[in-house]
């Protein structure tokens, strides 16, 4: 499988921090307790309204989080982030694949998100096939799975649709492949969803939805050709 880079940065990033509210278990496809760390904390203050106290400050908003960020987080890179629906994993999955020649502007983040989706993405498609290959899965579930490899094979070829978008300047063709995305991630757990089971994928979807998300935000309302 391809070294993910995604959850590389979630450990580099989760290594710089202390947390000291009490945090749920980690998610079951996290790869160390470092890399869940950080998203279960972006998890419980998305879901409370509560402050939390993270580093010995007393934290109120997502917002409040941005603003103690590494010094290593570009301010530009803040700000672009800030504001899409999830300034937080915005600024997590864009950031190993940020051209480091290259300004910090829209368009070069958007397509850092593209290249974290695209990696996401691959991960997720290696991770189904395993499972429909695995002996030991049901029968009656490789149908479903390879539903869910439909999905990512979907939203791998609206990724390379985007960056050719990108190339041409075509704005209505970017929006039309992003916004494709968007539905395309709900396809894998709605399968499970109607076969009244949960999905195995399901961690792997909600992140990768909302890094789609973030790419929409991003390519709809603050690229400009």
């Amino acid at each position: 499988m391809e070294v993910n880079h995604f959850i590389f940065a979630l450990i580099s990033l989760s290594c710089l921090f202390s947390v000291s509210a009490n945090v749920p278990p980690p998610v079951s496809n996290a790869s160390s307790p470092a890399s869940s760390e950080l998203y279960d904390m972006i998890e419980v203050m998305s879901e409370s309204p509560s402050p939390f106290a993270f580093d010995g400050t007393t934290l109120e908003s997502i917002d409040d989080l941005l603003s103690i960020l590494p010094s290593g987080v570009d301010p530009a890179l803040q700000q672009i982030c800030g504001n899409t629906d999830h300034p937080v994993e915005c600024i997590i999955a864009t950031m190993p694949f940020l051209d480091g020649n290259a300004p910090i502007e829209p368009l070069s983040v958007l397509k850092a998100g593209i290249k974290a989706m695209d990696n996401q993405t691959k991960d997720a498609l290696a991770e189904v096939t395993r499972l429909s290959m695995d002996p030991t899965t049901p029968k009656t579930i490789v149908p479903i799975l390879q539903t869910c490899i439909d999905v990512y094979n979907n939203i791998l070829n609206s990724d390379q649709k985007s960056l050719e978008a990108i190339s041409n300047h075509n704005l209505v063709q970017l929006s039309t492949e992003l916004g494709a995305n968007v539905e395309n991630v709900l396809g894998c757990d709605n399968a499970f969803k109607q076969a009244k089971l949960e999905s195995p994928m399901k961690d792997m979807d909600a992140m990768l939805a909302n890094i789609i998300s973030n790419t929409l935000t991003i390519g709809v309302d603050m690229v400009h050709f």
